[in-house]
């Protein structure tokens, strides 16, 4: 028997030719025109990922606590939904947010009500 092995040759690139190949496909993923504004706005998009992650988790949590308020609300012989409190919160997501703020409160709602 006879063994084969295999041997990798290792390119050299010089750590500046690294570092602007990196910097160009950072200029490229974020459509800055230079690699200071890329890595302004790769940080910022990195920090607008924990946000949104965030934002979904509280959703989420809302959705639970909706439906153990809807819950309570059918079982003691009440509607699954409660109009006047949904414009109340329209209202103040309209306060504090401005006319996309409705949307938004619509869209939150819509996914608090859960299935029929």
């Amino acid at each position: 028997m006879t063994a084969t092995t295999a041997t990798t040759t290792a390119i050299a690139v010089p750590a500046a030719t690294t570092k602007n190949l990196a910097a160009k496909n950072l200029t490229e993923q974020t459509g800055a025109r230079t690699a200071e504004a890329a890595h302004v706005i790769g940080d910022a998009r990195e920090r607008i990922d924990i946000l949104d992650d965030r934002i979904i988790g509280l959703i989420q949590e809302r959705m639970a606590v909706s439906a153990v308020i809807q819950e309570a609300r059918i079982s003691s012989g009440g509607r699954r939904v409660n109009l006047a409190r949904e414009m109340e919160v329209l209202g103040r997501f309209r306060d504090a947010l401005g006319k996309p703020g409705t949307a938004l409160a619509m869209t939150m709602l819509e996914l608090c009500r859960g299935r029929i």
